[in-house]
């Protein structure tokens, strides 16, 4: 079989059999399309470990006319991952093929990962709280209320319909990556801050958080739709608050998603009830918080350093 027809083959598994992502679909797509056309019109069965070593070399020495280099380590490796991916399929489907288990990943740096301290997110918060009484200003605090109290993607954030938050029960099911559910929890200020959000406004769409910068008022779904809050509309009022707030660091919708989980590890929860609010498919994300939340580590310095 060649190659080609088998990626094929392997991205229509991804879409029917697994019912993984869009993005997901289309990230298979872009680096196993990426590998066929460095390979050329081969066999399946003649893919070795010494041309996946020429691949990776290939992606390793892309650079633009100034000679920087194109893509870091990190998105070398997403195009290793998609490739042991198709061959596990292969494997499992009888296909004659590389064995997955042959190709390593690169070793990157360890993570790490932005947060705000307390003082930070109070700066922050004081920011939108302060002035004008508009339904975008109330909007505004309802968002970083609700960015802070469930560490929610921004992705997830802007997807939220109005009738899917229970504000009673101050809870409310979303899909995270992989389509995979979970529940997250509002504190009392963050359900606090969305109805009186909802009580502002004046229409009937769906769409949690609007835009109020394109559209017209109206009651039909489609307006609606069209009305809903971009995610780079998100990241953008999010920095704006931190700037105002005096808040050197990049201030983005992940830093309050790491600010969230930081605090509950910081106040001694547990990292898999950690794990489950964020929606980490794998312990090992998670992972990456505790060397910030270490109070042992620290008592141990206290204790002992003179």
């Amino acid at each position: 079989m060649k190659l080609k027809e088998a990626t094929r083959r392997f991205l229509e598994h991804a879409e029917i059999a697994r019912n993984q992502s869009g993005k997901t679909l289309e990230n298979y797509t872009h680096y196993l399309g990426r590998f066929c056309d460095f390979v050329g019109d081969r066999a399946l069965g003649d893919i070795s470990l010494d041309l996946v070593q020429d691949f990776r070399l290939f992606l390793n020495r892309l650079s633009d006319d100034k000679g920087k280099q194109l893509l870091s380590v990190k998105t070398q490796n997403y195009h290793v991952i998609a490739l042991r991916a198709f061959l596990k399929w292969c494997v499992k489907n009888d296909l004659k093929s590389l064995a997955p288990e042959k190709i390593d990943l690169s070793k990157i740096e360890a993570r790490t990962v932005e947060y705000l301290s307390r003082e930070e997110l109070e700066r922050l918060f004081a920011q939108v709280g302060a002035g004008s009484d508009s339904v975008r200003k109330i909007r505004d605090a309802a968002i970083l209320e609700t960015l802070y109290s469930t560490g929610l993607r921004v992705s997830e954030l802007t997807g939220l319909n109005r009738d899917q938050v229970d504000l009673s029960r101050k809870e409310f099911m979303v899909r995270g990556k992989g389509k995979k559910p979970r529940i997250v929890f509002l504190s009392g200020r963050a359900a606090r801050a969305i109805e009186k959000y909802l009580a502002a406004r004046d229409d009937n769409f769906n769409p949690l958080f609007l835009n109020y910068r394109r559209g017209k008022k109206g009651d039909d779904i489609t307006m609606g739709e069209k009305r809903r809050l971009s995610n780079v509309m998100v990241q953008y009022l999010v920095r704006g608050y931190a700037r105002r707030a005096g808040i050197i660091k990049k201030v983005t919708p992940h830093v309050l998603r790491h600010s969230f989980a930081t605090e509950l590890l910081i106040n001694g929860a547990d990292i898999r009830s950690v794990q489950e609010m964020l929606g980490h498919a794998s312990i090992t994300t998670t992972q990456i918080y505790t060397h910030l939340t270490n109070k042992r580590l620290k008592e141990v310095h206290d204790e002992f350093h003179r």
